[in-house]
């Protein structure tokens, strides 16, 4: 029988994470000496490498973030510690919180709840429904396929942009990336849950935004820099789409007194779709899942393509 895969935990040893990892058939290991695999518990990457070089042996390091790209662009993955290691992260474990906090914003934005949250009269009744409108999604991830089925029961036509071929189930259409253009004109609702990476940062920009109807809604669950703030403002302060409803932001945290905290058609939460108290267990899971598939020598979930970014 082989021996139970060794595992260090850091740069701390939370008790969630701790009964992961031995629910999981793994066993735990001390600051030094060697180790089959990693599991990062923080989102930030000071001390990372250097524990990395002081267990020698790790094969596998799982992340703790479904979004890689602070690792990525800190050159991480390609820093000497790093290789021969097979790296994984969170992406699709924090899929449902996130798609249910883009169907809330976007309900909210139709529904001119942002608005109303600030009004102190009766005001002029407004508002659409969502149902059997056509929307756009951005990535053809792990929220994505969440959102697609949190938006069945309102019978939408949804299409899904992504960079990869292969057709999105529960979507009317799956299309490549650069027919962006081509699919925001009709799109009551655009959805931004695709990851980061230079290609698509700023993929919402002037243009894009353009392109969008005057009662249409912008939902960006994914990072702030896909959106070109300053190209955003100009369009709302216009009245050009119907609004946006912002869970990521660029700056972030967004600074008091911004432009977007005082418009009545943009409504912005402060990175809240998944919470910490929300991702723990889910993250525990994808711990425990994974150092099973690593002792039993099966594919480890949430890959990252580490020349790719995510």
């Amino acid at each position: 029988m082989p021996s139970p895969p060794r595992v260090v935990l850091g740069p701390s040893s939370p008790d969630f994470a701790v009964e992961a990892v031995r629910q999981g058939g793994g066993e735990l290991v001390g600051d030094d000496g060697p180790a089959d695999a990693l599991v990062w518990v923080s989102f930030q990457f000071d001390g990372l490498l250097d524990t990395l070089s002081a267990h020698q042996g790790i094969r596998w390091a799982q992340l703790p973030m479904a979004g890689v790209e602070r690792f990525f662009e800190a050159g991480v993955f390609s820093r000497p510690q790093a290789n021969g290691v097979t790296w994984t992260c969170a992406k699709g474990s924090y899929a449902r919180p996130v798609a249910e906090h883009a169907l809330a914003l976007a309900l909210a934005g139709l529904r001119r709840l942002a608005e109303r949250a600030r009004a102190q009269s009766w005001g002029k009744p407004a508002g659409i429904s969502l149902f059997g409108q056509h929307v756009t999604i951005l990535g053809g991830g792990g929220i994505t396929a969440e959102l697609l089925s949190l938006l069945a029961p309102f019978g939408v036509h949804a299409t899904v942009l992504r960079k990869g071929p292969d057709a999105v189930k529960g979507a009317e259409r799956t299309v490549p990336s650069d027919a962006l253009h081509a699919v925001l004109p009709d799109a009551l609702v655009v959805f931004v849950a695709l990851a980061l990476t230079p290609e698509t940062e700023h993929i919402i920009s002037a243009p894009e935004l353009a392109l969008m109807g005057r009662e249409a809604w912008l939902v960006n669950v994914a990072r702030g820099r896909h959106v070109d703030t300053d190209a955003l403002v100009t369009v709302l302060q216009q009245g050009a789409i119907g609004g946006a409803a912002l869970d990521v932001t660029d700056p972030e945290p967004l600074p008091d007194g911004h432009p977007l905290w005082s418009l009545p058609n943009c409504l912005v939460t402060p990175h809240t779709a998944d919470t910490h108290e929300m991702i723990q267990p889910l993250y525990a899971e994808r711990i425990k899942d994974n150092v099973e598939r690593f002792a039993a020598g099966r594919p480890l979930a949430g890959l990252i393509d580490t020349a790719a970014g995510y």
